[in-house]
C-alpha cells in the first residue's frame, strides 16, 4: 500500500531517475556538507539527504515490483550497455538498497547526541560528509551493473569508512590501529577483487555484468575465468568478514564512534554478501563445476565454522561491543550457509537473515550507544542494574537480543526457521543441528548481558535513573518493534527475500 501510494504521487522525473538518484544524491551532497558552517546544520542536511535516498530507494523497489520483467536498466549518459555504464536494479539489489538507505536514515536521527559527545564540534560536518560518501558508495555497489564500477563504489565506501573509524580516536586511541588494520585488510580485499575482474575482462572483453553472464557459459573451462572467479570470491569474502577473513571487524566495531559501529554492523557486510550473491548466481551460475566445489567445500564449511567458533568467542568477551562484533561474524555464517545450499529456498533464507540481522544489530548497537552516552561504559559490569536505571533503552536491547538468539515471535526466529526448512529440504539435517547449537551459544552470551541488566544490582549504588536521549530512543524502538512485528507477520521480508532469490537464480518457484 505504501509503495503504491508513493508511485502514484511521485513526479515523472523521480520515477525515471529513481535508481540512479539513490547513490547520486548523497554523493553530490557530501562535498556540500563539508562546507557546512555549523555542525547542527550539517546534521539537518544529512537527515534530509538520507531521507531523500530512502524515498528514491522505496520508489525503485515499487517500480521493480510493478515492472513485468522486474528489472530497471538505466543507461548513464544515454550510452547503451554493454558499452556504456549501466545501473541495473532488480528485486535483489532493490532489497539491499532499502536496507542501506533505511538504516542510514534511522542512524542519522540517532546520530546527533552521540556525535556531540564523541566527535569534536569543528569536525562533525566533515564526519557527516564522510558518512554520506560511505552511503553513496554502498548504494553504488548495490545498484551498479558494471563490474569495474562496483570496485569504484567499493573504494568510495571503504576509504570513507576508514576515516569514520579513525575519528573514534577522540574517544578511544585504539581507533587508530583499528582503522589501520581495517585499511590493510580492506585494501587487500579490493585488490583481490579488481585482479579477478581483470582476468575476466581478459577472457571476455567486457565489464558489463549482464554481458559477462551471457558470455561465461561458453568459457567455464577457461583458466583465466576460473582464476578470476577465485580472486573475486576472496576479495568479497574479506569485505563480508567471512571467517577466517574477519580479523579486521572486532576492533573496527569496538573502537569506532557509536554511530559508525551501528551503521557498519547494519549495512557494510550486508552489501558485500549481496555482491557475493550477485557474482555467484547472476554472473556465474551455480551449476558450474568450480562453483559447486566452492559451495560444498568452502562456503558451507566456513559458514558453519563462523557460526560455531565466533559464537564461542562471543561467549568469553566482557566488552559488549566486541561480543556483538563476534556475533556479527557468526551471523554472516548463517547467511553464507543459506547461500551455499545453492537453491532458491536457501538463498531466500540467507537473504531473509541478512534483512533481519540489520534490524537486530542496528537496535543492539543503538542501545549500547545510548548506555555509552549516558553511563560511559560498554562492559557487562557497566550494564549491571541498568534495567532499573534505563528501562526503555534496555527493554529495546532485550527485544533485539532475543531476536538475535532466535526466540519465537521475533524476526530472528523467522529467518532461522526458513534456513532450517531449506537445509532439511536439501538433506543437510546435520547443519540444522549446528544452527541450533550456535543459537544455543547465543543464549549464553546474550543471556550474560540480560542477567546483569535485569537481575544484578548496579556497581555504583548512586547511579541515577537516566534514559538515552529521545533522538536515540525513537529509531531504537522503531527497530525493536520491527523485530517483533516481523516475527509475527513476516510477509513483507519473506516476500522481499523470495523475490530477491528468484531475481538471483532466475527460478520461478520454491521447492
Amino acid at each position: 500500500m505504501i509503495l503504491e501510494t508513493l508511485l502514484a504521487t511521485a513526479p515523472d522525473w523521480a520515477l525515471r531517475h529513481a535508481a540512479i538518484l539513490v547513490p547520486v544524491v548523497p554523493l553530490v551532497m557530501a562535498p556540500i556538507l563539508a562546507l557546512s558552517p555549523s555542525a547542527r546544520l550539517g546534521w539537518v542536511l544529512t537527515l534530509a539527504t538520507t531521507a531523500a535516498a530512502l524515498y528514491f530507494s522505496l520508489l525503485t523497489l515499487g517500480i521493480v515490483q510493478s515492472l513485468p520483467g522486474g528489472v530497471i536498466s538505466y543507461a548513464v549518459g544515454n550510452w547503451a550497455p554493454p558499452i556504456g555504464i549501466e545501473v541495473r536494479v532488480d528485486a535483489l539489489n532493490a532489497m539491499v538498497l532499502l536496507i542501506v538507505t533505511g538504516m542510514a536514515f534511522l542512524g542519522t536521527i540517532f546520530a546527533w547526541p552521540t556525535l556531540v559527545s564523541e566527535i569534536r564540534k569543528e569536525k562533525i560536518a566533515l564526519f557527516l560528509s564522510a558518512f554520506l560518501l560511505c552511503v553513496s558508495g554502498l548504494c553504488g555497489v548495490t545498484a551498479t551493473g558494471d563490474a569495474f564500477n562496483l570496485f569504484v563504489f567499493l573504494e568510495i565506501s571503504s576509504l570513507s569508512t576508514y576515516v569514520l573509524v579513525a575519528m573514534g580516536s577522540s574517544r578511544d586511541r585504539r581507533a587508530l590501529p583499528a582503522a589501520f588494520d581495517y585499511l590493510i585488510m580492506g585494501t587487500l580485499g579490493a585488490s583481490f577483487y579488481i585482479i579477478g575482474v581483470g582476468f575476466l575482462y581478459a577472457a571476455t572483453g567486457t565489464l558489463n555484468m549482464a554481458d559477462l553472464a551471457a558470455q561465461l557459459p561458453g568459457l567455464t573451462g577457461n583458466r583465466s575465468v576460473q582464476v578470476g572467479f577465485a580472486f573475486i570470491i576472496v576479495g568479497l569474502g574479506l569485505k563480508a568478514a567471512m571467517w577466517p577473513l574477519h580479523q579486521w571487524l572486532p576492533n573496527a566495531y569496538a573502537y569506532s564512534p557509536s554511530f559508525v559501529t551501528m551503521f557498519l554492523a547494519a549495512t557494510a557486510t550486508k552489501v558485500a554478501i549481496y555482491a557475493l550473491v550477485r557474482w555467484l548466481f547472476t554472473i556465474f551460475q551455480p551449476d558450474y563445476a568450480f562453483e559447486q566445489a566452492l559451495f560444498y567445500w568452502i562456503l558451507a564449511p566456513l559458514g558453519i565454522a563462523a557460526m560455531v567458533i565466533c559464537s564461542f568467542q562471543a561467549v568469553f568477551q566482557t566488552d559488549i561491543r566486541r561480543m556483538l562484533a563476534y556475533s556479527s561474524v557468526a551471523q554472516v555464517g548463517y547467511m553464507l550457509l543459506g547461500v551455499s545450499i545453492g537453491t532458491a529456498a536457501g538463498v531466500s533464507a540467507g537473504l531473509l537473515h541478512l534483512f533481519n540481522h540489520a534490524l537486530m544489530k542496528g537496535a543492539l548497537f543503538m542501545a549500547v550507544a545510548g548506555i555509552c552516552l549516558t553511563y560511559k561504559g560498554t562492559t557487562i559490569r557497566d550494564f549491571a542494574g541498568l534495567g532499573r536505571s534505563a528501562p526503555f533503552t534496555m527493554a529495546a536491547f532485550a527485544i533485539a537480543g532475543l531476536s538475535l538468539i532466535g526466540v519465537p515471535l521475533t524476526a530472528g526466529f523467522m529467518s532461522k526457521l526458513q534456513l532450517g526448512y531449506a537445509l532439511f529440504d536439501h538433506g543437510w539435517w546435520w547443519a540444522v543441528l549446528l544452527v541450533v547449537f550456535s543459537s544455543f551459544l547465543a543464549v549464553f552470551y546474550v543471556g550474560r548481558i540480560l542477567q546483569a541488566v535485569f537481575f544484578q544490582a548496579p556497581v555504583n549504588p548512586r547511579k541515577h535513573r537516566k534514559e538515552a536521549p529521545l533522538l536515540l530512543l525513537i529509531p531504537l524502538w522503531i527497530l525493536a518493534l520491527a523485530n517483533i512485528y516481523f516475527g509475527i507477520d513476516a510477509t513483507f521480508p519473506i516476500g522481499l527475500a523470495n523475490d530477491a532469490a528468484v531475481a538471483a537464480l532466475g527460478q520461478e518457484a520454491f521447492r
